[in-house]
């Protein structure tokens, strides 16, 4: 007996359904994965590669090559080996290699930036020419900021702490950039501010901050723009370690003042021990002898009863 084809079950039909999805989106992301990238800084020499190269045995007189920019923006055209066109602004900045179509452009400005599509074109009869190569690929502009400066104003001043303002400010950089902050290794949050003249010029980016510094610390502000961090340290001191004065207690008075006192005494007692000592020989003699004293004193010297004997002859 013939056996007859038969349909096949649902599970392996939604295994070749999915098989189909999975084919297509990956067509889809190696489509975007083809999508290709470089990265300038400002003022540097960039070259932009086409999807194309002229082989050894033909030459450029048989290409059309388009480099446009954002797809309405013509940087510069070739036909026939010979340049065509070429956007103002590009002008005396660009050039085009003539085998691989790179397109290079020297210096870079912020204003480059952005998608460039590469189109070309093999002119094998002038009326039907034929796309050989449409890719495009972006510029990325970057410009690197100025090491952060960072400066501290003390505002408010006590024997505790020290309030100051610290400001962090950087400059010149490209794109707009992101601000950090730590005191000691842990994360403090700036109040920034960014000025630019445009969104296409650098970029000046200012950060605030108010702090109680209550000891010496150290304080770091860093700047991330395009995967680039630079980073500055500075140690905030506290500026005033006066000491309190105290007041003497009650103890201290009483301790002084009873010094004082026994000092007092001591030199009265003193005085009176060893000042009778110092009296003179002539004077009044102790108790025992006072009666022959004054009769010594009373006796009439024999000089005074020699010179009235002579006065009275």
């Amino acid at each position: 007996m013939e056996c007859l084809p038969t349909a096949p079950p649902a599970l392996a039909l939604r295994r070749w359904l999915g098989l189909g999805l999975f084919v297509v989106l990956c067509l889809h992301l190696g489509c975007a994965l083809e999508k290709k990238e470089v990265k300038s800084k400002l003022g540097e020499t960039v070259g932009l590669p086409c999807c194309h190269e002229i082989p050894s045995s033909d030459s450029l007189h048989n290409y059309r090559v388009y480099w446009q920019k954002n797809t309405m923006e013509v940087v510069l055209a070739y036909a026939e080996g010979k340049e065509i066109s070429k956007d103002q602004r590009y002008e005396n900045r660009t050039e085009m290699n003539d085998r691989n179509f790179t397109l290079w452009i020297s210096p870079v400005e912020i204003p480059d930036k952005g998608p460039y599509q590469c189109v070309v074109q093999h002119l094998k009869s002038s009326q039907n020419p034929s796309v050989v190569c449409d890719e495009t690929v972006t510029l990325v502009v970057a410009a690197d900021f100025s090491e952060p400066n960072i400066t501290a104003e003390v505002s408010a001043n006590t024997c505790e702490s020290t309030e100051m303002v610290v400001t962090c400010f950087s400059y010149g950089g490209f794109p707009k950039p992101k601000m950090s902050g730590a005191l000691n290794n842990e994360s403090v949050v700036w109040n920034v501010s960014w000025v630019s003249e445009s969104s296409l010029s650098p970029y000046n980016v200012t950060g605030k901050l108010q702090l109680n510094v209550t000891k010496d610390v150290i304080f770091t502000c860093s700047v991330e723009s395009d995967g680039l961090t630079k980073s500055t340290s500075l140690l905030l001191k506290k500026t005033n370690n006066c000491v309190v004065p105290t007041m003497p207690s009650s103890y201290n008075v009483i301790t002084a003042s009873s010094i004082i006192i026994i000092i007092f005494l001591l030199a009265i007692t003193l005085a009176a021990r060893y000042l009778p000592r110092h009296v003179c020989s002539h004077c009044c003699k102790p108790q025992d002898s006072v009666e022959e004293g004054v009769k010594e004193c009373m006796k009439t010297p024999m000089s005074s009863k020699v010179t009235s004997e002579t006065s009275s002859v």
